[in-house]
Order: C-alpha cells, then sequence, then structure tokens
C-alpha cells in the first residue's frame, strides 16, 4: 500500500509517499480501506515537530473516510462505510495519511449516507465542528450571527451549515484583510468586518458569536456580544491558548454565556446527526481543493500558503464501492 511517511520533523518536503506493507489485524483493532482524508492545520503543527508527544517516523492524519476491511469487532460487516476521527490516530499510532489504516475498534463510525464521496471525505473533522459549534449556540432565525475566522476551513464549513438551515439570517464574518470578501460572501457571509490588530472594527454587537481565533480576541470578542449572547471559542487561531487572569464575573457581567466545542466529544450519533443535517438541509460540502496521495507536498503547502480557502482533501478512490 501506499502510506506517507514523516520522518524528522520539517517543511512540506518531508512528507515522503513510500510503499509499505498492510498493517496486520491484531485484537481490539479494525483495518480500514482509506477511501480519502482531509488535510488539518494540527498536521501540520506535528509535522513541523510541534506535538511533543508525537514520536517520528510517523504516518499522519487524525480523521479519515473509508471502508472496513478486516475486523474483530463483531457488529461491524466487510465493506461498511465508516468514519474515524480523533482519538491519537496520527498522533501515538499512524493515522490516515494512506491507503490502509489500523484503528481500534471503539474509534470507527459507521455512518449511512448518500453523498457523493467528496463531500463524505470533507466532513470530519472540519464540518463536525462547525456542527458541534452551530447546536451549542442555539440559532434561531430571529438572531444576527457573527463569526470571528470567516476564512479558516471551520469558519467556512459553519457558514454553510448555518445558511442551509437558515438562509435568511444575517450572517457577518471577520478577517485580517479583506482579499477574501468576495469570496466570502459566495460561500453565505452578507458582510466582512475587518479585524486590525485583535479589534473588529464596527461596534455592532452580535447575539451568537462563533469565535474561532481564540484567547488573544476573546475580551474583544465579549465587548462585541449582546447583552445574553453566547459565545462558543472553540478555535486557536491566534496563537494564544489562555486566557490570562480570566475573571468571568467581570468578563461575562453582562450575562454573556461562554461555551465551547471539542472535536474529541465524538460518537457515531453526532457524526450521523452532521450527516443527515447536511442531507435534509442540502448543504453544499464539497471540498475546495481535491488532490491525489502523490501530491501530499502540493496539499499541505496549499493549506499552509495565505491563499487557500476551504477543505482541503485527499481522495484515493473515485467513487463509492
Amino acid at each position: 500500500m501506499k502510506a506517507v511517511v514523516v520522518s524528522s520533523p520539517g517543511g512540506p518536503e518531508v512528507l515522503e509517499v513510500v510503499q509499505r506493507q498492510k498493517p496486520v489485524l491484531k485484537a481490539g483493532w479494525t483495518l480500514v480501506k482509506i477511501q480519502g482524508f482531509g488535510i488539518n492545520h494540527s498536521e501540520i503543527f506535528t509535522r513541523k515537530g510541534q506535538s511533543p508527544s508525537v514520536k517520528f517516523p510517523r504516518v499522519l492524519g487524525i480523521e479519515c473516510v473509508g471502508l472496513v476491511e478486516e475486523t474483530t469487532r463483531q457488529d461491524l460487516k466487510i465493506g461498511q462505510q465508516i468514519i474515524s476521527i480523533m482519538g491519537e490516530m496520527g498522533r501515538a499510532f499512524d493515522g490516515g495519511y494512506a491507503e490502509y489504516t489500523l484503528l481500534p475498534n471503539d474509534q470507527i463510525y459507521p455512518i449511512k449516507t448518500e453523498l457523493d464521496l467528496e463531500s463524505l471525505i470533507a466532513l470530519p473533522e472540519t464540518y463536525y465542528t462547525a456542527f458541534g459549534s452551530f447546536l451549542n449556540l442555539k440559532i434561531e432565525e430571529k438572531d444576527s450571527v457573527l463569526v470571528r475566522g470567516a476564512t479558516s476551513g471551520v469558519g467556512i464549513a459553519f457558514a454553510r451549515l448555518l445558511k442551509g438551515k437558515f438562509p435568511k439570517i444575517h450572517l457577518a464574518g471577520t478577517s485580517r484583510n479583506l482579499a477574501k470578501e468576495d469570496q466570502l460572501k459566495a460561500v453565505g457571509f452578507d458582510e466582512v468586518i475587518l479585524e486590525k490588530d485583535g479589534v473588529l472594527q464596527t461596534e455592532y454587537q452580535f447575539d451568537k458569536v462563533l469565535d474561532l481565533v481564540g484567547p488573544s480576541a476573546i475580551l474583544d470578542t465579549f465587548e462585541r456580544t449582546a447583552e445574553s449572547g453566547i459565545i462558543c471559542s472553540c478555535g486557536l487561531l491566534g496563537g494564544q491558548w489562555n486566557i490570562p487572569n480570566f475573571d468571568p464575573i467581570e468578563m461575562l457581567y453582562r450575562n454573556l454565556y461562554l461555551t465551547t466545542f471539542a472535536s474529541a466529544n465524538v460518537s457515531q450519533d453526532k457524526l450521523q446527526a452532521l450527516v443527515d443535517f447536511v442531507e435534509r438541509y442540502h448543504v453544499d460540502v464539497r471540498p475546495e481543493k481535491v488532490y491525489k496521495i502523490e501530491q501530499i507536498q502540493e496539499a499541505h503547502a496549499y493549506l499552509e500558503g495565505s491563499y487557500s480557502f476551504g477543505k482541503v482533501i485527499v481522495k484515493n478512490e473515485e467513487e463509492h464501492d
């Protein structure tokens, strides 16, 4: 089989496509034939050596869509459609950047879907995070909604999900430059707000806010949230991990609600709910870029670049078996 191996940290050039033996089935695990996988910023961090727990050589990849090839789990069937995300795949053990991978049985989530293969591959983990955040924000059609970090994959996924259910809702997005304003409006944003030095260039307050920039800008987000509004902070695009001297009484005094969504909180029911939502509301979840496994270096370089937009996937197959 083909697999992408990182032997030492570095740039996209350290992603080496090699031929190796398919993993051998063992107790408590399932062998998955990988139809495709998404590329995530966390894998770029790992590739650069910024994940201290990850030891090289390693096959990266925190997600995959595939078919059951062999299994020790009694309720699974050979050829069954599955999704797998998170756990320690691509970190403690080899992940999705391959044609086959061996995964723990409790990390295999069977899915029923009529989606085309490219759309299905695009769902984990970007759309899963966006969907969980959408649910936690408890959005109603009358709400005004803001996405901070709108040009990110999760921001774009959120816009598509939101507009699928509430096509007339007012949705604003933020960006540090306005070069992608037309692209953002094409995926559902009604207005684009400039973020300058961590401060939004608007005085307007929103009912519901998805903050993907994170702790580096969260205090400004609080200021842009209306009385009794909800903020879901589930991104770290600002590169800061925590809020220094966080005082919830002082900072949330206008009856604000602060929540989050972690994609590690995953189950078959939650993933199926996402798939059902996408199908019910006819959400266009097709990826922006589709690569082959031999193009993995190019895929990483694109996602890292300033012109990237939306979900980037690698597809191993042309269609469902």
